[in-house]
């Protein structure tokens, strides 16, 4: 009897090992999947698809993800998938700017793909690209910048309170919300304001391969349809973001169906528990009274 318990011994434990085994290796995918989600050990030719989605407030994200394409050996060309009415004018510029970048620093192909609506800093993204491609409905252009300010001055009369400002210059609280906006004050903004739609202008008319004059024409904040911008040349071709693969593919010379690849999320046990625990909550912090914004606006 004791012979036989101990040759049933091993026999109970070999399942269990195997068990154990499978466990390991299934929590061992589920770690790579997590610290290395872009880990891919072929060397295969691939189109990388980066998404600029909604408002666009910051440039960071989308700007790194352009450089790591832009490194990878096995990247041949990038589609980049608008859907964005735009957002402030630096973090529009610099996107635009890393776009370019790619394109002469590492001689990739970049083409734009515009979703339901790729305007003003959306557009202005777009323009650096090699090619675009819009579906026939997108809504784009609005080359413009647009400020907005909003005056409590009579809100604070009526409550009665008083806005107290020491200043060491006289236009430090331009812009300010608390008192009337002189004739000077509009001045000054408007020359910032003309200044910064020279730049959209000069960046759409190099990125076209158009001229200034007929740049400044279209470049009245009004919107158009992917149809209409085709026709003015702002748009190079219709078709959706199967199609603006498609075309990537044949400008690098890859053959049958391009394989795809999207910048995955890196592990971070911060953004983890700030997600779950602050994700709804608004953002704190000082935010300055005067905003330039490529920003389409209904």
């Amino acid at each position: 009897m004791t012979g036989e318990a101990a040759s049933q011994s091993p026999r109970r434990r070999k399942p269990l090992r195997v068990i154990l085994w499978i466990v390991f290796g299934g929590v061992l995918v589920i770690l790579v999947n997590v610290l290395w989600p872009d880990l891919d050990l072929s060397d295969e030719d691939r189109i990388a698809l980066i998404r600029i989605e909604g408002v666009i407030l910051d440039s960071k994200e989308t700007v790194a993800e352009l450089k790591k394409f832009g490194e990878s050996s096995t990247v041949k060309a990038i589609v980049l998938r608008i859907d964005s009415p735009g957002g402030g004018v630096v973090p529009s510029q610099e996107i635009h700017d890393a776009v370019k970048r790619v394109r002469n620093k590492n001689n990739k192909t970049v083409v734009a793909s515009m979703g339901t609506v790729a305007a003003s800093g959306g557009y202005y993204i777009a323009s650096a690209t090699d090619r675009i491609m819009a579906n026939p409905g997108t809504l784009t252009g609005s080359i413009g910048v647009i400020m907005e300010l909003a005056n409590f001055q009579g809100l604070f009369k009526k409550l009665g309170v008083e806005n107290v400002v020491i200043k060491s210059g006289r236009y430090k609280d331009i812009g300010s919300p608390f008192r009337k906006m002189t004739p000077e004050d509009r001045r000054i903004l408007q020359a910032v304001m003309d200044d910064v739609h020279r730049q959209f202008i000069e960046a759409v008319a190099e990125g076209r391969s158009l001229d200034i004059a007929e740049v400044r024409s279209l470049a009245d904040g009004r919107i158009f349809t992917g149809r209409q911008a085709k026709d003015l040349m702002l748009v190079d071709e219709l078709g959706n973001l199967d199609d603006a693969i498609r075309l990537a593919a044949d400008m690098v010379g890859i053959e049958g169906e391009p394989k795809v690849v999207e910048p995955g999320k890196p592990f971070s046990l911060r953004r983890l528990i700030g997600g779950h625990l602050f994700g709804s909550m608004p953002r704190l912090g000082a935010q300055p009274s005067v905003r330039l914004k490529y920003l389409m606006a209904f």
